[in-house]
């Protein structure tokens, strides 16, 4: 009797979950971004929801086949390939090792600038084919998908959207103008640093003066790096009047990547969930071989480094400096490097292609993480308590490291400045000095402590989204508002002119009375 309930029960829970399910538009921005929006593609499609992910032609991270969702290949390039980014980034060491230190921000700022022109210009590339593509619209129109998933690191996700109709949903911590609370959330330039500045939420005046400029020179950048793509395209589909960054800002939901033991506390909206280390999960065992390299490290641990898919390789004077300061150390080291063999690696080192660095964070042994500092390893540092030592090389690198520093778990290394002595004396600085473990530990704990998963969390609000057809009642409309009824100045300005004639009428009559008052006087001398 028992056996047939249960196969009813399974056959009845299958029916209502195929009800449920829905139809879900990817258009993800591509490389490392992609890792964290694949979760929520493998999470939605074990919920039982059918995903679609439109790719480059030259696409970098995203499989054409995978068993998780379909995909839809774009015969267009991009740009923002694996070579974009690598070159990108050997520019980058380049200058940060040949130039002082303001010269260094203009040249960093200026190539980020061109680069990114040009990546803009080839995702604009990417829409105009969709857009213009007869067969192509018709699939997609035809599909009746109930959401748009995107990230507006690029303006495809947001752009198919409102051409299509379809709510968005943006898993998100940048947009193209920069971090996503400066789009939608006031942002009080007095403790709310804009990144990359790396400033914390207690700054001095002067702190307070360069972070209110570097706001104001940082929007200027983004303005001349995407609205000459974007804001054409708007007028181009729909109508002379649309500004291309208000269709970012009508976004349903935006679901942040963000964790307040890392960001500074800071107004938000009701349309944003917060989902900071939601790619983050327990340890699995490590490969035998790599289990057994960690074990032989005794009571001295191990530690790890990683400096993201992007830096695969370093010059050679500098990873040969690095490969110094590891071997004078007692701990064990395994280091995600495919440069050349630096000479001077000593045998407590081992060089891999490929770490699964969530596992290994996880590990007991582990006592250290060499980092970029990128957000997905952050959090992962995070969540299993690793301290860490940053290496910040490009983007937001060096400002998330920086927040890691103000909360005490973290040092930071300037790529120019990096020898053997200097790196092996940050390294033993963190390992020998209590704080940055306890600290780090401390914050793992408040991150661990949610109600809820972020990762449920976030898939709540996506099923949420595709069940309530969006999410108009969260959404602010001030986005809508022109900059001068945004900041009150016609208020301003409407009560000012008001004191003004008040003021004016009342001296007026002060004037008169006292007009009359000195005839009066004179008439009985």
């Amino acid at each position: 009797m028992f056996w047939p309930l249960a196969v009813l029960f399974f056959f009845f829970s299958a029916i209502s979950s195929l009800a449920s399910a829905g139809k879900v538009l990817v258009f993800p921005h591509d490389g490392s971004h992609w890792v964290n929006m694949k979760v929520l593609v493998e999470e939605l499609h074990s919920r039982g929801h059918s995903v679609t992910v439109i790719r480059a032609a030259d696409s970098w991270y995203i499989s054409e086949t995978a068993s998780q969702y379909e995909t839809i290949t774009v015969n267009v390039n991009s740009g923002g390939n694996e070579d974009f980014y690598r070159v990108f980034v050997s520019e980058v060491i380049r200058i940060k090792r040949s130039n002082g230190s303001a010269w260094t921000r203009f040249a960093l700022d200026m190539e980020l600038k061109d680069k990114f022109f040009e990546l803009h210009r080839k995702i604009c590339e990417v829409i105009v084919h969709i857009f213009e593509s007869k067969d192509l619209m018709k699939i997609l129109q035809e599909a009746k998908y109930d959401v748009v998933l995107t990230d507006p690191a690029n303006g495809g996700g947001v752009f198919l959207a409102h051409y299509l109709g379809l709510p968005i949903v943006f898993n998100t911590r940048w947009t193209v103008h920069g971090e996503a609370h400066f789009a939608i959330a006031p942002s009080p330039l007095s403790y709310v640093p804009l990144p990359p500045s790396e400033l914390t939420d207690q700054m001095t005046f002067f702190e307070r003066v360069k972070n209110m400029i570097f706001y104001h020179m940082r929007m200027n950048l983004y303005k001349q790096v995407v609205a000459p793509h974007y804001s054409p395209l708007a007028k181009r589909y729909f109508g002379p009047d649309v500004d291309y960054f208000s269709l970012f800002q009508a976004a349903d939901l935006w679901l942040m990547r963000v964790d307040f033991v890392f960001e500074f506390p800071r107004p938000t909206m009701p349309n944003v969930v917060y989902m900071g280390g939601f790619q983050c999960k327990p340890a699995r065992p490590l490969p035998e071989l790599l289990e057994k390299f960690v074990q032989s490290s005794g009571e001295h641990g191990v530690i790890i480094m990683s400096l993201g898919t992007l830096i695969g390789e370093l010059p050679n004077d500098l990873a040969d400096e690095i490969a110094a300061g590891f071997a004078n150390l007692p701990q064990k080291v395994i280091w995600r490097y495919k440069g050349t063999k630096p000479p001077s690696l000593g045998n407590n080192t081992l060089i891999i292609d490929w770490m699964p660095q969530n596992d290994l964070l996880g590990h007991p042994k582990i006592k250290l993480f060499v980092s970029h500092g990128g957000t997905n390893g952050i959090y992962e540092a995070i969540y299993h308590g690793v301290p860490m030592v940053g290496i910040p090389f490009v983007f937001d690198q060096a400002d998330n490291l920086s927040r890691l520093r103000a909360k005490g778990v973290a040092k930071l290394l300037d790529v120019s400045d990096i020898n053997q002595k200097i790196f092996q004396k940050t390294i033993q600085e963190v390992l020998d000095e209590p704080s940055y473990r306890l600290n780090m530990q401390r914050l793992s704990r408040l991150h661990r402590d949610q109600q809820i998963k972020p990762l449920d969390r976030a898939i709540f609000w996506i099923e949420f989204v595709m069940r309530h057809k969006g999410a108009a009642h969260l959404r602010t409309e001030s986005y809508r508002l022109p900059w001068y009824a945004y900041y009150s100045v016609d208020v301003i300005l409407f009560l000012i002119a008001i004191f003004a004639l008040i003021f004016l009428v009342f001296s007026w009559l002060l004037w008169h009375c006292f007009k009359l008052c000195c005839k009066r006087k004179v008439k009985p001398d």
